[in-house]
């Protein structure tokens, strides 16, 4: 069974989604991210065709995506840490809640975004 504080962390983990324009400033996001224990890890997908409107055109481009692993307590803070940091006027930042995961790979997300 599992404690209470692994129930806690699963409903406070989150999976955040951010697209870069390219590797090494997704590298230096996710770099600045774990290193200031605002994500227990980050993964990086080095490239991906997007295409979105932009500005009432139809945009292709290469970029490069993070997935994140961080906490709702975390996230306002690291929001703003990678618009600091993000070359978009716009970036795309979407939290997505987790609801169930191994407890233990939760709890551990927790403890190391815990401030």
């Amino acid at each position: 069974m599992a404690t209470p504080r692994m129930k806690t962390a699963s409903r406070q983990v989150q999976v955040i989604l951010v697209t870069v324009a390219n590797q090494k400033e997704a590298v230096k996001i996710a770099n600045a991210m774990v290193s200031t224990n605002l994500a227990a890890c980050a993964n990086i997908v080095p490239a991906m065709q997007s295409i979105y409107r932009w500005k009432g055109k139809i945009v292709k481009e290469r970029e490069a995506l993070i997935i994140l692993k961080s906490t709702k307590a975390q996230y306002p803070a690291l929001e703003q840490a990678i618009k600091e940091l993000h070359s978009y006027e716009t970036p795309e930042i979407i939290a997505l809640s987790v609801s169930a995961g191994l407890s233990r790979y939760l709890a551990w997300v927790a403890d190391t975004t815990h401030s």
